[in-house]
């Protein structure tokens, strides 16, 4: 049955399975040359340092009958693969004999500027379809993305359709990530999302002991997905269909892995031995084993399903494209190689002699290690009609996302900047509707908790096919749940990682699929480091999105320890291709998520992360400027990181705070000036800016520094304090800039339930502890 929201994917691509022997050839040259790259990018190049280079001869070999079988028969152009990381070798031989590389990468595996260790979208010469090296995130990347073509498909009708294949490692099944992923309810409804597992039944450090291919079975299926496993080749299927041969099934069947992989490093004298067993059907294995020649038995043994090609072809040719599909296939670590199957080959090298064996057997000549196929052979010409078909069109360029700067309204009252929010993208759905329509919002199941209430009724719920609003006749619901696939909001389960996993492919369709998106993911910000290590391989691998953190800091008085962040500050002085602001008022929000949506979806854009509060202000105390000259100056500096909210004639203090806190800072403020101490009062907006322009004056970065000019002039330079609901660190770098003396408050120590007086007075943020620590440094 076609399970809803499934789409039938059209795979009469008018190609017939190639001929066995020719994809055979193509495999031999698949593993001789990602084996090759290997050994000469550790034994052929210079290496001064002595530092180790490494590479994965045993895992690539392992993948190398399952990837030119998908490469060189199954995929078609609109396709998207995420290829395991430590296959990274294969993947380039197959580039390499379809002409998308040249020859000349092939010696660059692991060095400078050339073939990265783990397949990359940004970094290797031929993009890889997603990065890949952070386990379990490189195989869930596919699902995002194919939930992100969806949502093009269903806003823009771009995106085109196509499988998104993952070449998964089986001890990768291990991390959280992949199960987070398989167990969300919108994946059973995606029927293009096809993951092949090399079950070879090796982690990095040994062989797995026990056999776990029945519980994955049995998992998948129970998340809705279609389970094919290919065990066994045509050669032992072959022996198994001989009288005796049951016998001989039931044996490998049941032994372990180990047991298993140790068989198959014995002399075949001695594996004639132990094979049989000590069981009941020892005599009738033995039987068996007698009218098979040293040959057959060797080959016969190692015939698993994952390196036969009929077997392989076969389960594509089974892959059901109304439901999610799994592929578990058999595979021995090291296929052929001398370290098969030995429990610790993950990162062995072959030697040169054994570099040597393996030429001879795959009728390779050493001397010229690099060729690829005559284009008249027939595997040249099998290997030109798949590069034919896998050629992607040229799309036009992205269309250019004009986000305005500011929405000319001034809040008012008291508010905070959780709130603001979501009323900045509906004011911002109203007065740009053609930006607004490309905002996408992603939420682990707090929408309501954190202000987005308005916007998903405003918005809809995105799904893959529209459902019944069963409570929209309820008066006392006020969060409407209009699901369709037009709707701009997206729900997932509690699972921060997939939270990011998505941003990051909805922030990368601008140069997939050359339709931009402004993905927005909301959760609460002691969740943050949870979701960061993801959310940073998403922004290595190209991706480009907002996350929102809120509410924020032991300001969540009491919420308790338990959720109240302390470390996530200093997020952008640390995180690569992401600015962080954190801003004290409403309008300071505006302005902040507007320029953070601006950056997104282009060539040179980059990630941002908001840190939000709950918290209640009087946003009087933000003093917006009136005249319009001003106002445009404060926006320019609010968004490059920081601005004076208070200057005195004669400070002799600069107060420096960030977000929650600006109303203790003020406070202090006025404290000190009746106590004869007057102070300026910055309010830091983005703590990674300014520190990026601090290491641009001093010419080791590139980077704007009006900024520390405008708000930290040289001759306002007086003793300073800072101050933050965060880590104290994350400010302390300011007072290098003039070499001050300073004192730095925050938060260092797990907070505790209680009134938000008590908790600041707790951690030493409040008011009096401000002027103490002036004082301290002028009296």
């Amino acid at each position: 049955m076609r399970h809803p929201g499934s789409q039938r994917l059209d795979r009469a691509c008018g190609h017939i399975r190639p001929d066995l022997d020719l994809l055979r050839q193509i495999e031999d040259r698949v593993l001789w040359l990602a084996t090759a790259m290997v050994d000469h990018a550790n034994h052929g190049r210079p290496n001064p340092s002595g530092m180790k280079v490494g590479g994965h001869q045993a895992s690539s070999a392992s993948m190398a009958t399952l990837m030119t079988a998908l490469w060189l028969h199954e995929l078609q152009a609109e396709d998207r693969v995420s290829v395991k990381p430590h296959a990274s070798p294969a993947l380039h031989a197959i580039e390499f004999l379809l002409g998308q590389i040249d020859s000349s990468h092939l010696t660059s595996l692991r060095a400078f500027g050339g073939l990265q260790s783990y397949p990359s979208r940004l970094k290797d010469p031929y993009p890889a379809d997603y990065s890949t090296g952070s386990v379990g995130i490189g195989a869930t990347a596919p699902t995002w993305g194919a939930v992100a073509r969806r949502y093009l498909n269903g806003q823009f009708g771009a995106g085109g359709s196509g499988r998104q294949f993952s070449l998964v490692g089986d001890a990768e099944l291990d991390e959280g990530a992949v199960w987070e992923a398989v167990l969300d309810p919108m994946v059973a409804d995606l029927g293009e999302i096809v993951w092949i597992v090399d079950l070879n039944r090796q982690s990095l450090d040994r062989v797995v002991p026990t056999l776990g291919a029945g519980r994955l079975e049995q998992m998948f299926s129970g998340a809705g997905w279609q389970v094919i496993t290919i065990k066994y080749g045509r050669l032992l299927h072959d022996l198994f269909a001989r009288r005796e041969g049951a016998a001989l099934r039931r044996r490998i069947d049941e032994m372990s892995n180990a047991e298993y992989q140790r068989l198959l490093r014995h002399p075949i004298e001695r594996l004639r031995d132990l094979l049989p067993g000590h069981g009941p059907d020892a005599t009738s294995i033995t039987t068996l084993l007698s009218d098979v020649d040293d040959d057959e038995l060797a080959r016969a043994l190692r015939n698993l399903g994952g390196h036969d090609l009929e077997a392989i072809l076969d389960a594509f040719d089974r892959i059901d494209d109304s439901r999610p599909t799994i592929i578990l296939a058999y595979t021995l670590k090291g296929y052929r190689l001398a370290s098969e199957g030995h429990p610790q080959n993950h990162s062995a090298l072959l030697t040169a002699d054994q570099m040597s064996d393996l030429a001879a057997r795959l009728g390779i000549d050493p001397a010229r290690p690099w060729e690829a196929f005559d284009p008249a052979s027939a595997p040249g010409r099998l290997c030109a009609a798949a590069a034919e078909r896998l050629r992607r069109p040229e799309l036009p360029p992205p269309a250019a996302v004009n986000v305005p700067t500011e929405l000319g309204r001034t809040p008012t009252g008291v508010g905070n900047t959780q709130a603001a929010l979501g009323r900045v993208l509906l004011d911002l759905k109203r007065a740009a509707p053609d930006v607004g329509r490309r905002i996408v919002t992603v939420s682990p199941d707090v929408s309501s908790s954190t202000n987005l209430g308005g916007w998903v009724n405003k918005v809809g719920v995105w799904s893959t096919q529209a459902r019944p609003d069963w409570f929209s006749d309820d008066a006392q619901t006020m969060l409407h749940w209009r699901e369709q696939p037009t709707g701009q909001h997206i729900e997932l389960g509690i699972a921060e990682v997939n939270l990011v996993g998505l941003i990051g492919e909805l922030g990368a369709t601008w140069s997939r699929w050359h339709e931009p998106l402004l993905p927005i993911g909301v959760l609460y910000d002691c969740f943050v480091g949870r979701a960061l290590e993801p959310w940073s391989f998403g922004m290595y691998a190209g991706g480009q999105s907002i996350l929102v953190g809120t509410p924020s800091g032991v300001t969540l008085s009491a919420e308790g320890g338990a959720h109240q962040s302390i470390t996530t500050p200093s997020i952008g002085l640390e995180q690569p291709g992401c600015v962080t602001w954190e801003p004290a008022f409403m309008q300071d929000t505006e302005w902040c998520l507007l320029a953070a949506l601006g950056a997104l979806g282009k060539e040179g854009g980059r990630s941002a992360y908001l840190r939000l509060s709950t918290r209640r202000v009087d946003q009087a105390l933000a003093a917006v400027p009136v005249d319009p000259a001003a106002r445009e100056r404060r926006r320019r500096q609010v968004v490059a990181g920081a601005y004076a909210l208070r200057r005195s004639d004669r400070p002799a203090l600069t107060l420096v705070g960030m977000g929650a806190v600006l109303p203790e800072i003020l406070e202090a403020a006025d404290r000190l000036d009746r106590l004869g101490f007057s102070a300026d009062v910055v309010c830091v907006t983005s703590p990674g800016l300014l520190f990026e322009a601090s290491q641009a004056r001093r010419g080791l970065a590139t980077a704007p520094t009006w900024i520390l000019d405008a708000v930290f002039p040289a001759d306002r330079a007086v003793a300073m304090v800072t101050v933050l609901d965060g880590h104290p660190h994350t400010l302390a770098f300011l007072a290098g800039m003039h070499r001050v003396a300073a004192a730095h408050l925050g938060v260092s120590r797990f907070g505790q339930s209680g009134d938000l007086a008590d908790i600041y007075r707790y951690h030493g943020i409040d008011a009096s502890s401000i002027v103490a620590a002036a004082l301290d440094l002028v009296d």
